[in-house]
């Protein structure tokens, strides 16, 4: 494919968003671009998933590369001509372009396959939360299609565009979603002392909880709480009997990550008992620290060196982490690899309304990964 049909593909794409292992049409149309190039795709992991396998001439290792597939829930605001077709559901994530770079790279690799070894075109659905990286191997993805290492890409806004960045260790955050029920008892607002209000206390946990972070949490190592919804009451003159706040705890260590929701769970304990309510912490889909593996990083260094020549700057491409969680984390804890970062220029910021993947960029990320095909299967 020419690039204006990889952006032609990538509009098309963009405007028929689908959500999490709901990407139906998206793995049609992925489906149907792998066996136009000669693949056999496989079909059926996590439901929605895709994965196609292009064998070199010789024996040797494996590699897996990996793209995402899902959109997100968000109503659209780029104004684009191929704009989101799909009331409240949009590419704000960039899933349509790393699709389109890993499907360019397909067709680039079919037309010259590596000497040895054997490559895994992977795409996944449902990474915005739906954990479809741990769904796949569940599925028996790496049964089913062995693997030595694995390699995945993301563009990055504010990072220049094209250009390429990695860092060895811990990359991305791990995270925990999190709901939070706080039973008390409703009254009339003209007698709150007949009441346990769960309103009052609910707020007073949200402040609390912070001190987890700000007080409870070594300082030197990431860590975010952010509670985001608030949900209590449906009459302005009656106290309700149930609150429910919803959020994320994120941190680049797995102890801290895990230590931090302990804690919030006895600070609910606590708490409930001192106001006479129940408050009940539930965390829900769980996201290790994404982490690249040192080996792996210096290949992807070096050739990124190799790409970049004389205009390499390597300060620039040992992009600092990042507090979101990736689930590309689950196939890390598996399998050594490595997390890279495309950058996609002065543009919105993911999970924006207003974000755009650059359509300049594709050509970039097609050659990074068949230069990285090439190289990968080469040095192992």
């Amino acid at each position: 494919m020419r690039i204006d049909e990889l952006v032609a593909l990538r509009h098309d794409l963009h405007a028929h968003p689908e959500t999490r292992f709901e990407e139906f049409r998206t793995s049609d149309v992925v489906t149907d671009r792998l066996r136009a190039l000669g693949y056999e795709p496989v079909r059926g992991l996590a439901g929605t998933g895709v994965v196609a396998t292009l064998r070199g001439a010789a024996p040797g290792p494996s590699v897996l590369l990996r793209a995402d597939m899902d959109a997100l829930p968000i109503l659209e605001r780029t104004g684009r001509a191929y704009a989101s077709t799909v009331e409240g559901k949009m590419h704000a994530c960039g899933h349509d372009g790393h699709m389109v770079m890993l499907l360019g790279a397909a067709e680039a690799l079919a037309s010259a396959p590596p000497e040895r070894g054997t490559l895994h075109f992977c795409f996944q659905p449902a990474e915005e939360g739906g954990a479809g990286a741990q769904v796949m191997i569940d599925d028996g993805l790496f049964e089913q299609f062995p693997t030595d290492r694995c390699f995945g890409l993301h563009n990055w806004p504010g990072l220049s565009r094209g250009r390429l960045a990695v860092r060895s260790g811990p990359v991305m955050a791990g995270g925990w979603r999190l709901r939070i029920t706080v039973m008390g008892r409703g009254s009339h607002a003209a007698q709150p002392h007949l009441s346990i209000d769960p309103i009052t206390i609910g707020a007073a946990f949200i402040q609390e909880a912070q001190l987890l972070i700000s007080r409870r949490s070594n300082p030197l190592i990431p860590a975010v709480l952010s509670l985001c919804t608030f949900d209590a009451g449906s009459a302005d003159n009656v106290i309700p009997d149930r609150a429910v706040i919803t959020g994320t705890i994120r941190a680049l260590d797995q102890t801290v990550l895990d230590t931090l929701r302990d804690a919030l769970v006895v600070l609910g304990e606590g708490m409930g008992r001192s106001h006479g309510a129940t408050i009940t912490v539930e965390s829900m889909t769980p996201y290790p620290v994404t982490i690249n593996t040192p080996a792996e990083t210096d290949l992807v260094r070096g050739l990124m060196r190799q790409m970049d020549g004389e205009g390499f700057d390597d300060a620039i491409m040992d992009v600092p982490p990042s507090m979101a969680s990736e689930d590309f984390a689950y196939m890390l804890n598996r399998k050594p690899g490595v997390y890279a970062m495309i950058g996609n220029g002065d543009s919105a910021a993911l999970h924006a309304p207003e974000y755009d993947f650059d359509d300049a960029v594709i050509e970039r990320g097609v050659d990074y990964w068949v230069r990285l095909a090439h190289h990968a299967l080469a040095a192992a």
